[in-house]
């Protein structure tokens, strides 16, 4: 198995700044990044196309909440420790509850800094967005530092309600020696390589989500103007 080596790590990251500072919509940056990221690290790009097919034949995230259903509740604790309810934010308006792998994750950074470029648009419909991962506090609270986010990022320790969406797999012993410069357990506070797919849900006040975007695939994510006109018709 062929590990990420320190000279093509920063030419990653070095990729991740290139993409980061690129115009044009969320999804073409993402591509941009996939696209270096499977010629600096192929290994990798070609484990996480093996995952994916894995994924899509098990129907990952097919049986997640559907437009129409209703999003079931949740109190988890945000960066700071302070509890978070569906049921609060719902109250004062509409909600994009987002899941992201992690604060390791460039795709999730990248798609972190779109939304948040588009809060003034969110805020002024009176929407709100709340993020969930499932690190501790201390990697909540970096994640929402380094990206700058003002919504609240929350734990979902083990993957609990990931798990109870039928978002949560197994990233399987492939990917976990690929990533093994990484300190998942130190992220998660557990051993059990668990994610959630990637996924946004938006929320009405009634409790019932009206849109909602999952895919297996983490390198592709909801486009913002997308999410901002599910959160308009959400209002």
């Amino acid at each position: 198995m062929t590990a990420l080596s320190s000279d093509d790590a920063e030419r990653l990251k070095l990729a991740f700044q290139r993409c980061r500072e690129m115009d044009g919509p969320l999804n073409e940056q993402l591509r941009a990044y996939a696209d270096a990221g499977r010629e600096i690290f192929p290994a990798y790009a070609a484990a996480v196309d093996r995952l994916v097919e894995r994924l899509g034949d098990n129907g990952g995230g097919l049986n997640a909440p559907r437009p129409g259903e209703e999003m079931p509740a949740f109190i988890l604790p945000d960066e700071c420790g302070r509890l978070v309810a569906l049921s609060s934010l719902l109250a004062r308006g509409p909600v994009a509850v987002m899941f992201f792998r992690g604060h390791w994750c460039p795709y999730c950074r990248l798609n972190a800094r779109a939304v948040i470029q588009a809060g003034p648009r969110i805020d002024a419909m009176g929407a709100q967005l709340v993020a969930i991962m499932p690190e501790t506090q201390e990697y909540t609270g970096q994640f929402k530092a380094d990206c700058g986010a003002s919504f609240p990022v929350l734990t979902d320790l083990d993957n609990g309600y990931a798990l109870s969406l039928n978002l949560a797999f197994w990233l399987g012993q492939e990917i976990q020696q690929l990533l093994s410069y990484q300190h998942m357990a130190r992220f998660h506070g557990n051993d059990g390589w668990m994610l959630p797919i990637p996924a946004v849900f938006v929320v009405g006040r009634d409790g019932v989500v009206s849109s909602r975007f999952v895919d297996p695939d983490f390198r592709r994510r909801m486009d913002v103007e997308d999410l901002i006109e599910a959160l308009r018709r959400a209002t």
